[in-house]
């Protein structure tokens, strides 16, 4: 049994002050408000639950400060994104998810979302293990102390033209299976262990044709199912001319909606799609901090919410690793649209940055007797956080602020520092030679 003292926990009944946690075997056997520090291990300023990072592309990581010449258009990112990919191998992915996943650590999460597509060897040609790459993510995750939710992505066109799909590029291959029956069958080879989900993705309706969707949700049966949707208007266009319906409808009729899926991005939609997520019960995962880097646009986050969508965040491209941020994000960009302020409640925020459930980790994201042990102390005496309220941290602090994270009951981070060392110096050392050789 160890015992933590937190002068401030967000608790599921809100703030409460001097709270004992008693935890054993990895989850919370007492959680006790007002009670004296006596001889626990205290935690400084406010406590609250681990934080998931719903979506994220591990190495787009080593985007980030790169992609603004001339200012910066999608292009001159993809192109970017291109040249990384081109010279990840399990050794060079491994590195630099471990060091992205540290950085999310250190940021307070304690579970990841990998959308993983990056499959094969540059030329398409599998590895000889078909799922090295997936096992190098697995093992970074585990170094880095956070959890994984694999989802195994299916990308198998290029792009949607003018009524049909492209075949995939020669810097694409290494991304796709053939076709849907190829990947589900690689897939069902990785198997879940104590720290690792495995899920799926549907990349979006632009990489996979309708008639491949169901063997997808097929495959992704009881298991998370993760898509890009609605990123972007010409995704909406091009679905609209080639299927004569928007990409929630397609993915809707193909059965791919539903408690277990997760729409990301979710930016562009129709009335009619917002209340087919909302009826459907579809998690909408929202990235404000890439879709404003990409220049994407704002979603509808309220009014999904409203519909009945859970709402879940995640940091995709990296731009940023803050959880904070997004939540934040989440809030003043809907300021932004309606110029009204107290959109999301703080407890909604929260909610939303501890959205494990949309990534099969049900039993975690809130401190409570019987769930899995999971704790980010915030201080409440930094630059950013001095003088704010405990219950409205997440509006004033930054990933900078985290000084203490544990996950299952094992300390992650202390005193800001993570286990593994400088974490900078792990993503220099990944990074570099990524950009030297592309």
């Amino acid at each position: 049994m160890t015992t933590y003292w937190a002068e401030n926990g967000l608790l599921p009944t809100g703030i409460a002050s001097s709270v004992r946690l008693e935890i054993e075997g990895g989850r919370f056997a007492a959680v006790t408000p007002e009670q004296p520090q006596g001889d626990a291990q205290r935690l400084p300023g406010v406590v609250v639950p681990g934080l998931a990072n719903c979506h994220s592309h591990a190495f787009h990581r080593a985007l980030r400060g790169r992609t603004h010449h001339g200012g910066g258009t999608f292009w001159t990112w993809r192109e970017g994104m291109y040249s990384v990919a081109a010279q990840l191998d399990p050794d060079s992915y491994l590195a630099l998810a471990r060091a992205t996943y540290a950085e999310m650590a250190l940021a307070g999460v304690t579970s990841v979302g990998e959308f993983h597509y990056v499959h094969h060897q540059p030329d398409g040609t599998p590895y000889d293990d078909p799922n090295a790459m997936g096992e190098a993510l697995r093992q970074a995750a585990r170094e880095a102390g956070v959890r994984l939710t694999l989802l195994d992505t299916c990308y198998l066109a290029g792009g949607l033209g003018a009524g049909d799909h492209d075949p995939l590029s020669s810097r694409q291959l290494r991304f796709g299976d053939g076709d849907a029956d190829v990947w589900a069958s690689r897939v069902s080879a990785l198997t879940a262990d104590a720290s690792t989900v495995i899920g799926a993705a549907i990349h979006s309706v632009r990489a996979v044709p309708r008639d491949q969707i169901p063997t997808v949700v097929e495959a992704a049966r009881g298991r998370p199912l993760h898509v890009h949707l609605s990123e972007q208007p010409a995704e909406n266009d091009a679905c609209l001319v080639t299927y004569g319906r928007t990409p929630t409808a397609l993915l809707g009729a193909a059965g791919a909606l539903g408690p277990m899926t997760t729409a990301v991005h979710a930016t562009h939609l129709t009335g009619d799609d917002v209340a087919m997520l909302g009826r459907t019960g579809t998690t909408a995962c929202f990235c404000p901090t890439t879709e404003r880097d990409l220049a994407d646009g704002i979603g509808p986050a309220r009014r999904l919410a409203d519909a009945g969508a859970p709402l879940s965040l995640g940091s995709d491209q990296h731009a940023v690793i803050d959880l904070f941020e997004e939540a934040r994000a989440l809030e003043m960009h809907e300021r932004l649209v309606t110029r009204q302020r107290g959109r999301f409640t703080p407890n909604e925020l929260l909610r939303a940055a501890t959205g494990h459930g949309s990534i099969g980790w049900a039993d975690t994201g809130v401190i409570e007797v019987g769930a899995r042990a999971d704790l980010v102390a915030i201080r409440l005496d930094s630059v950013r956080t001095a003088g704010s309220a405990a219950d409205q941290v997440l509006l004033s602090a930054t990933a900078a602020d985290v000084d203490t994270v544990i996950r299952d009951g094992e300390v992650v981070v202390e005193g800001g520092q993570h286990r593994l060392g400088d974490v900078g110096r792990l993503l220099t050392d990944a990074i570099d030679p990524l950009w030297r050789n592309a």
